[in-house]
């Protein structure tokens, strides 16, 4: 699990709490069960008026592409194909096919196996140019489900404290209670923008920063396949797909290895 998305949430509302109890208020003043079922209720069925059951059901993937660690490991990768590369221009592509057949990455594999296979190189380029665009749409569904939600939320609040209103307005009788009864109309309001900005739209946007860092490895991937494929030198092969990698990954691997491109 990536423990920074769950942190960043606990702390997040801990805060918001923590300073309201600081303030001398009491915990039971955020409870209000009827804000809670207009706020939450109302924004969960806003999104299912919004997108259709087939995107309805990726919200289990992306929860989970939010909340865990990615698996991929770029230097891995660069490490791996260099490797390829290595074997290719001594025994050739086809020295590789075991390899493609078995490689656990559906993109990688799907990438060694036209090289095998013989597949003109623009082609191999078009077809996985398209496979990384519609994983790039994949990406953008997943986090728009979580910023329409993020969108509901403060509208939905202000429609329950508005109802809220309503109701302290049709009961003037009996003034005492007046203060009482509009702080729990404005607890709505509190749901629905506290909901949206410590939960939904943080969550779309760890999984858009997920889908650019995978979108970035593919694209990482889809150099190194072509490159392998013109049977380019492995060490400029390496050169070229750490040049994808972030500044401060770079820095790393670059310490691993001493003046003369060896490793220390």
């Amino acid at each position: 699990m990536d423990i920074t998305t769950l942190l960043g949430i606990v702390l997040g509302l801990a805060a918001l709490v923590g300073g309201f109890l600081l303030d001398d208020g009491h915990i039971s003043g955020l409870i209000v069960y009827t804000a809670a079922i207009i706020v939450f209720g109302g924004t969960f069925g806003a999104v299912l008026v919004s997108f259709p059951k087939s995107q309805l059901r990726q919200i289990p993937k992306a929860l989970r592409l939010a909340f865990s660690e990615p698996k991929t490991d770029s230097l891995a990768t660069i490490e791996e194909m260099v490797e390829m590369a290595f074997i290719a221009r001594r025994e050739g592509v086809l020295a590789l096919e075991d390899r493609a057949q078995q490689h656990p990455d559906p993109f990688l594999q799907s990438g060694l196996q036209m090289v095998v296979d013989g597949t003109d190189q623009d082609l191999l380029r078009k077809i996985l140019e398209v496979e990384i665009e519609a994983k790039e749409k994949l990406y953008a569904g997943y986090a728009k489900i979580f910023e329409s939600a993020g969108g509901y939320a403060p509208t939905m609040g202000i429609i329950g404290t508005v109802m809220g209103l309503i109701h302290v307005l049709s009961n003037l009788s009996d003034p005492e209670s007046l203060a009482g009864a509009i702080a729990v109309a404005f607890t709505a309001t509190l749901y629905g923008v506290a909901s949206a900005n410590v939960i939904y739209l943080p969550i779309a946007s760890k999984i858009k920063a997920r889908g650019e860092e995978h979108v970035a490895e593919m694209d990482m991937m889809l150099e190194g396949i072509l490159s392998l494929q013109a049977g380019e030198n492995p060490q400029l092969i390496e050169k070229k797909l750490k040049s994808f990698l972030h500044i401060d990954t770079r820095q790393q691997s670059g310490k691993e290895s001493d003046g003369d491109g060896e490793k220390t």
